[in-house]
């Protein structure tokens, strides 16, 4: 009788449960448990210690995949199958993967095992509520942070711009009146805008020019405090973009 060769796979996505090492050990724990009383013979566990599911770009899953795709064991093991992945496009590839290889996918708590059609349905199928979870618990927090912002709350750990203790909050300041003066001008492209502010030596935290939205941010504010500008309309980087489609179509350079 064939002996089937399992790997297992765990992963935590905090810091926390890396250092307490409570998480990964539960799950090997109850990863061997499953191999065991299936028969299976489990050459090894692969972790990944405190990184997200969001992707397949982990260490850990690299490793996993690699494992597959050469055909080296025969199912890999997961105590949940978020630990595999979070996302229904991701879950998708795997499940390709298992396909053309031959190698199953197994989640413990869930009893899923895709070496059936039952199994690869029921896995998608949780894959898709679990990305819907997801997705409204951002709707939540995003919804939540909109009221603390309307408080006049803050949502981060910098003050808003140009409200901070000096020094930093000066140069804030003084880099926001240069936007209104900016705003009152000429339309001007947001890169424009950072190209302008960096020639004059006023940057970002990391020492780099504002990125666009930060920009549009800047804009935004310096609106809330002279809302003579709201009017003015900033040229933006779409009409740049469409004034070089133009001249390229009409054979300038």
């Amino acid at each position: 009788m064939t002996t089937t060769t399992a790997i297992g796979y765990v992963r935590v996505s905090s810091d926390e449960q890396v250092a307490s090492g409570l998480g990964l050990d539960s799950q090997r724990q109850r990863i061997e448990a499953y191999c065991l009383a299936r028969g299976w013979n489990l050459a090894d566990t692969v972790t990944d210690a405190g990184v997200s599911a969001r992707t397949l770009n982990r260490p850990g899953m690299d490793i996993v995949r690699r494992l597959m795709t050469e055909r080296l064991v025969d199912v890999v093991v997961a105590l949940k199958l978020d630990r595999l992945t979070r996302s229904v496009r991701d879950l998708h590839q795997l499940l390709q993967l298992s396909n053309d290889t031959g190698v199953g996918l197994v989640s413990v708590s869930e009893n899923m095992d895709t070496t059936s059609a039952a199994g690869r349905l029921m896995v998608n199928m949780l894959a898709a509520m679990a990305e819907w979870e997801r997705e409204v618990i951002s709707e939540r927090t995003i919804a939540a942070l909109a009221v603390k912002k309307a408080r006049g709350e803050r949502i981060s750990r910098y003050p808003p711009m140009g409200r901070e203790a000096e020094p930093r909050g000066a140069v804030e300041r003084e880099t926001l009146a240069v936007v209104a003066e900016l705003l009152a001008g000429p339309p001007m492209t947001q890169r424009g805008m950072s190209a302008t502010l960096a020639s004059r030596g006023y940057l970002a935290r990391s020492g780099r020019p504002y990125c666009c939205s930060s920009i549009i941010r800047m804009i935004a504010r310096t609106i809330e405090d002279h809302p003579q500008l709201a009017p003015v309309r900033t040229a933006t980087d779409t009409d740049a973009r469409a004034e070089r489609i133009t001249a390229v179509v009409g054979g300038g350079s």
